[in-house]
């Protein structure tokens, strides 16, 4: 099934949960087409008829990861994606069940990860590839990170054509970790507009972008939630 939606859809602004959800890729650069082939863009349709948007990230054929408060009555999954101009092999699947995090609080975003079982298994080639997750022996501060997504930029209300994708330092913070984050810190990152995008580094995912404060963003920590993702996956249920 490929993408058929109008591009007047996605040009839409975006609506925001709440200043503490993040998205918005400030002081980036357009990534190269294709270069992630895990991305994923989220067309939330919610219980009032709007529609909002998150990122999120390929884990398998019918599995992608995103953060808990993107949950939506429903979802279309666009894979393959990178101008939104450019539809060629698009695809557009619809999700059969969330599963969001069974500790997800909305309050102050622990536990900020969900999975989405996709109901037809996406299509595997050189645009749409999956990441995969850091695992439970990835301990200390990861290197080389980036976070990436078609969230409005700093100069526009509207949502990037085209994807984006910015370097970011994780930071030495203890409050961090005892909440199962990691960190960075600066006006350049993550913002508000399309979270649930994955923290890569080292070419693997270590955390979902959640949340912003001040300067300071948040991702959840993926190695504290394998044990929970590699179930979900396994059962097909909550876990």
């Amino acid at each position: 099934m490929f993408f058929r939606c109008e591009v007047a859809v996605l040009m839409l602004a975006l609506t925001l949960d709440g200043q503490v959800h993040t998205g918005e890729v400030i002081g980036g650069r357009e990534a190269q087409a294709h270069s992630r082939p895990y991305m994923v863009l989220l067309q939330r349709h919610m219980q009032d008829s709007r529609i909002k948007h998150c990122g999120g990230f390929l884990l398998s054929e019918d599995y992608v990861m995103t953060a808990a408060h993107c949950q939506a009555k429903t979802f279309n999954v666009l894979l393959g994606l990178h101008d939104i101009h450019n539809r060629v092999d698009v695809q557009s699947l619809s999700v059969e069940q969330s599963f969001p995090h069974k500790g997800y609080n909305v309050t102050d975003l622990r536990n900020d990860i969900m999975l989405l079982k996709l109901s037809s298994k996406a299509q595997i080639n050189n645009n749409v590839n999956p990441i995969a997750l850091a695992g439970q022996d990835d301990f200390g501060l990861p290197e080389s990170c980036s976070v990436s997504g078609w969230g409005r930029t700093e100069n526009s209300p509207y949502m990037s054509v085209k994807l984006m994708e910015v370097n970011v330092t994780l930071i030495e913070d203890q409050r961090c970790p005892k909440q199962r984050f990691y960190c960075s810190e600066g006006e350049t990152g993550p913002g508000e507009g399309d979270s649930g995008g994955p923290l890569v580094c080292e070419g693997m995912a270590y955390g979902v972008v959640s949340g912003k404060r001040k300067t300071t963003s948040k991702y959840t920590k993926i190695p504290d939630y394998r044990d929970w993702a590699d179930c979900v996956m396994k059962n097909k249920a909550k876990c």
